[in-house]
């Protein structure tokens, strides 16, 4: 049998994500219903609804984090660059080296130091080979998070005993230190202070460039500041998948209008 192999890259696509059909379910409770959604390369995806209604599961789905439950299934498809992330060839693991998360609560590796935890994921993969490497990687990487200049003359100290928002930019550098092609993001701001949030979305700005994002939120004026597009799902249906403005200025179903002037939610 042929050795698990990694989703192949491809040259840059209008569409890097492409779902069909896509359900999913915790044991016997249908938490996504038969979802098709398009998310285009290098741009900020926000995806609002209520709790319950199948944000979270879905970003799951496209790094297949979703099937570690034990009592989760899933159909339909989730293309990365063409390729059925599902496909018995593809290496989940490597997978989510390619599409990387970062969770709601920050989730450092408490007793690894600044340096180990961004480099942790070069480790997990056996992909670091030299300490020149492991600096240029963890100098990249931080600065990508717009953290490096805070901390580095702090990298051998504890990663947990940074602030809330410096943990929570740790761990998007530990996201980026692997380079990856898609950063899912599940309100990566809700534990965070305002002044932290705000350093979180100045980062998504200058993200985006190199990275297509994901990002559940519940925060409607962050989705409105951060995403390029936004899907409004609600009891595990796609209502509405618009550009932002749109979205936000004229929705098209009530449903959406109902729920982004707080008529419920």
């Amino acid at each position: 049998m042929a050795a698990p192999q990694a989703v192949r890259r491809t040259s840059r696509n209008v569409s890097k994500i492409s779902v069909t059909s896509l359900s999913a379910w915790f044991g016997q409770a249908q938490v996504l219903r038969s979802l098709d959604m398009s998310i285009e390369e290098r741009q900020v995806t926000a995806i609002i609804g209520p709790s319950g209604c199948g944000k979270s599961t879905f970003i799951r789905c496209i790094n297949r984090m979703h099937e570690l439950v034990p009592s989760a299934a899933v159909s339909g498809s989730v293309l990365l660059d063409g390729q059925d992330v599902y496909d018995r060839a593809v290496d989940p693991v490597l997978l989510r080296r390619r599409v990387g998360m970062v969770f709601q609560k920050p989730n450092p590796f408490p007793t690894m130091t600044v340096r180990e935890n961004v480099l942790a994921g070069l480790v997990l993969t056996r992909k670091l080979r030299r300490r020149a490497r492991a600096d240029e990687v963890i100098e990249r990487a931080l600065s990508q998070a717009a953290l490096w200049d805070e901390v580095k003359d702090r990298l051998d100290a504890p990663g947990g005993g940074l602030s809330g928002g410096q943990q929570q930019r740790l761990c998007i550098a530990r996201a980026l230190a692997v380079e990856p092609d898609v950063l899912l993001m599940d309100e990566p701001c809700s534990a965070l202070d305002p002044i932290a949030t705000a350093r979180i979305e100045d980062l998504l700005h200058s993200l985006r460039d190199h990275y297509t994002i994901v990002i559940v939120t519940h925060n409607m004026s962050q989705a409105t500041r951060v995403s390029d597009k936004t899907g409004f799902f609600l009891g595990g249906d796609l209502v509405e998948y618009a550009e932002t403005n749109q979205l936000f200025t004229s929705p098209e179903d009530s449903r959406t209008e109902d729920y982004i002037t707080g008529k419920f939610g």
